[in-house]
């Protein structure tokens, strides 16, 4: 019986299996996410141990609300959901945008030198990305990495649109820094 077509994507079958609370299935299902969770859970957690917790978190919502999943649509974007905004629920318990500033107060940094991104390794922009602090972190995800728009990511962390671009602008400017200051070495 195979758990995976050839491009190694969830089968339905298994996705059912699971469903039915079949643990080699729910295995199954968690070999094929949480390698690709996991970065997922430490790009908004900043540290790696956090990042743990927000998995193992992530997996016990999904296979609790593995009923609700339709089949439309992919498994893997609508578990994607399901670790962000499990990241995401832990954030706003942890109060992380209380030291938001409006988006008055980023007008004034810059954001320009985009192609200073350019000279950087993937592993070196995810190490400064994880060490932003964490209201930047996780707007600059939400915004540049999920595609979420300002008034969604303000929904989502019950902040203002003015503050979601000011947190994002912010964490641009400090990249460009961090990365500027790379480059000067």
């Amino acid at each position: 019986m195979q758990l995976f077509g050839d491009n190694s994507h969830l089968n339905t079958w298994t996705i059912e299996k699971a469903k039915e609370g079949d643990r080699r299935a729910q295995k199954a299902i968690y070999d094929a996410l949480s390698a690709k969770m996991f970065p997922v859970c430490l790009r908004y957690m900043g540290e790696r141990e956090a990042a743990e917790d927000i998995l193992q978190d992530g997996f016990v919502t999904l296979f609790s609300k593995l009923d609700t999943f339709s089949g439309d649509g992919s498994f893997e974007g609508w578990a994607r959901k399901i670790f962000v905004n499990t990241a995401l629920m832990s954030l706003r318990k942890n109060d992380v945008l209380k030291e938001s500033d409006d988006v008055e107060e980023a007008r004034s940094l810059s954001t320009e030198a985009p192609s200073a991104v350019q000279d950087l390794g993937y592993k070196e922009l995810c190490k400064m990305i994880s060490e932003l602090p964490a209201g930047f972190r996780t707007v600059f995800n939400l915004f540049v990495v999920e595609g979420y728009s300002h008034a969604d990511i303000a929904e989502a962390l019950g902040i203002s649109e003015g503050t979601s671009r000011s947190q994002l602008n912010r964490a641009r400017a400090m990249l460009q820094a961090r990365i500027l200051e790379t480059r000067k070495k």
